[in-house]
């Protein structure tokens, strides 16, 4: 499986993991000018935004990891632009991870960071 089809599957999991859970998934995958945002939903009336990092192994660290200063400052850029388009003045909005391990042969898990920045 290559990197691509690898990270659509991490997010397909991402998105069952979160219905599973009791959010509801609003977007996945929107895009603007500047940039995508994994996974937008809703959990009671807060506004949850999901980055999504899969990993097959631990060789470029643990998927989280991935997650720098300028990646947390464009993905509150994007947030500001989707509430913008939905039209959404204001609501309480909370930034998770979801790191998916998908180890080849084995069963992928996923750990759950909530309030991650």
């Amino acid at each position: 499986m290559d990197a691509l089809e690898l990270g659509r599957r991490g997010e397909d999991l991402a998105a069952d993991f979160l219905v599973r859970h009791g959010m509801t998934v609003l977007s996945r995958n929107w895009r603007c000018r500047y940039g995508e945002l994994d996974l937008v939903a809703t959990e009671n009336r807060r506004l949850v935004v999901c980055e999504v990092k899969t990993r097959s192994g631990n060789g470029y660290g643990h998927p989280a990891e991935a997650l720098d200063r300028r990646k947390i400052g464009r993905i509150r850029h994007l947030t500001h632009c989707w509430l913008a388009e939905h039209r959404i003045g204001w609501c309480e909005v909370r930034f998770d991870v979801l790191s998916v391990h998908y180890p080849p042969g084995g069963e992928a898990w996923i750990e759950h960071l909530t309030g991650a920045f």
